[in-house]
């Protein structure tokens, strides 16, 4: 698929694997090992150790001992963030390539040469593939910007594919070293969170080809309930969105000022439907304070935006947007949460003007909504509530579906497949019969039951999949909004005649979507009581 050059063997060592790490020791061997077993296409293993105090340069200095392609560089400061030690790495890199490695992730076999092969066979300074984010302990994978990588293909300019700026993550690809050298390409160093924005900007304003490949080249993990949060995931501080405004704006300077109007408009883009959306959805969960000043600091930034960026971005990350420009103080939370969640779901109340346009609120006119006038069915963001009500022989599930401007009737709800996918390796069932959707005479929707078999579900976390099936032939897959209120969001121990006893309990995900734990028996409720102490005790 790719002509290789014919003075190098793909399996020659051109590759210098930089793995970073600070007080990490329980997984950082793990990490080097990956890049060790890449094979001979890696020439070198530089481990930086940002100062450890837990043990971890002992650790690698044993590894090393093992393997004399492994070379251990100590910090004896600590930099506060991850650029500085990438800097060092790219410094003591002997290689043609470069590659970057934390220490809490893992390259999966082949990765390296199928970066190196495609470079190589291009002659591109910049080779990207697939990172899969692995949620632990579940397991749960979901492939990070799989658009960029559904086949090979070689970019000339970044310029000819903006999707490219999308792509934030600088390890899940593949540097040639006098590239990053000859345009002083780095981190941003010391304590800068979310640093590989800045530095994949500086690389793509650089004007490198990029050769993409479909290959699994990363596993970014995903510890949730580890005692140290990474940067991506310990958003509970103000300073964290911060960060990242500042980052995504350094990102856009340096684009546009090297002329690169459409990635500069492409990293606001991401802002808007990755960054807006996803601290929108936690906007609930957080103090007042915190509410106040995130809600000040977003309208200064996009208050930069001018319309054309704003119209580059995803409908939900669009209407948030215009929500938060519109009104002075926080509000609407709930709401906004529900419309920034994927799939999105706009809930009610539906107003509109006088000529029968859909807007936001009566209090906020100026916020538009006509889109949903005219977008497909299947892209529209519909809103189903849902409650389970465990019972002793079988769980029943309520639906209810709203209308959505004359959208939703015009189709006719015919029915609706409800699935259970596991959180721990997405097995999915569903209930042996699809719910009817019938017209709710006291309300402006539609309702359906259907029984849930608890127990055949068996111990685990499950999500709630819904398919909207119309009787115009379209359909729309979404998920259902977990309804609260007395009694319905809690743990129950319910009777059942095949394991005995059911520990169930719906509950509301982030986003507001339904979900629920389950376990069968004794066992399955100790499983379930042993998890929960780990998280208290910040298992990792």
């Amino acid at each position: 698929m790719f002509r290789l050059v014919e003075s190098m063997h793909p399996h020659d060592a051109q590759v210098s694997v930089v793995v970073i790490g600070y007080d990490d020791a329980t997984h950082v061997t793990d990490a080097v090992r990956s890049a060790l077993a890449q094979g001979g296409c890696v020439r070198e293993v530089i481990a930086v150790d940002d100062a450890s105090t837990d043990g971890s340069p002992e650790l690698l200095d044993a590894l090393a001992v093992e393997h004399p392609r492994l070379r251990v560089v100590r910090r004896t400061v600590n930099s506060g963030g991850c650029g500085t030690p990438r800097n060092d790495g790219i410094d003591a890199a002997a290689a043609p390539y470069v590659m970057f490695l934390d220490s809490d992730d893992l390259l999966p076999p082949g990765a390296v040469d199928a970066l190196l092969m495609a470079a190589v066979a291009h002659g591109s300074p910049l080779a990207a593939g697939l990172c899969v984010r692995r949620e632990l302990p579940c397991g749960r994978e979901a492939p990070w910007q799989p658009e960029l990588y559904e086949r090979p293909a070689l970019v000339s300019r970044p310029s000819k594919r903006p999707r490219l700026a999308y792509d934030t993550l600088c390890v899940n690809k593949l540097y040639r070293t006098d590239f990053l050298r000859k345009h002083g390409i780095r981190f941003p160093e010391g304590r800068f969170p979310y640093e590989d924005f800045v530095f994949g900007a500086r690389v793509l304003a650089a004007g490198p080809s990029v050769a993409l490949v479909p290959d699994r080249v990363y596993i970014w993990h995903v510890r949730r309930s580890a005692r140290r949060l990474s940067i991506s995931l310990d958003r509970a501080d103000i300073e964290n969105w911060k960060a990242r405004t500042e980052a995504n704006r350094q990102a856009y300077e340096i684009l546009l000022g090297a002329g690169e109007k459409r990635l500069a408009r492409a990293a606001r883009t991401t802002f808007l439907d990755r960054g807006l959306r996803l601290y929108a959805r936690e906007l609930p969960l957080r103090d007042t304070e915190y509410r106040d000043e995130w809600w000040r600091l977003t309208r200064a930034y996009l208050s930069t935006f001018d319309a054309a960026d704003l119209a580059q971005a995803s409908v939900p990350g669009r209407v948030v947007a215009q929500v938060v420009l519109a009104a002075g103080r926080p509000r609407d939370l709930h709401r906004l949460k529900e419309l920034a969640a994927r799939p999105a779901r706009l809930t009610p109340p539906y107003a509109s003007t006088r000529d029968g346009t859909p807007v936001w609120s009566e209090d906020l006119p100026q916020v538009r909504l006509e889109h949903l006038l005219y977008r497909p069915v299947r892209h529209l963001p519909i809103a189903v509530d849902a409650e389970l009500r465990p019972r002793a022989r079988a769980g029943l599930l309520r639906l209810r579906l709203h209308e959505l401007y004359g959208r939703v009737e015009n189709a006719r709800p015919g029915r609706v497949d409800v699935e259970f996918v596991r959180r721990e390796g997405g097995t999915r069932v569903g209930p042996s019969h699809p719910a009817v959707l019938r017209r709710d005479a006291d309300s402006d929707g539609w309702t359906a039951e259907t029984p849930v078999d608890l127990a055949a579900l068996g111990t685990g976390t499950w999500d709630l999949s819904l398919t909207l099936r119309f009787d115009d032939g379209t359909s729309r897959a979404t998920t259902p909004r977990a309804l609260t209120g007395p009694g319905l969001l809690r743990r129950r121990a319910v009777p059942n005649p095949r394991c005995g006893v059911l520990l169930v309990q719906p509950y509301a995900t982030h986003s507001g979507a339904l979900a629920l734990r389950v376990a069968c028996g004794v066992r399955g409720a100790a499983s379930v009581l042993g998890r929960r102490l780990r998280r208290l005790l910040h298992w990792t």
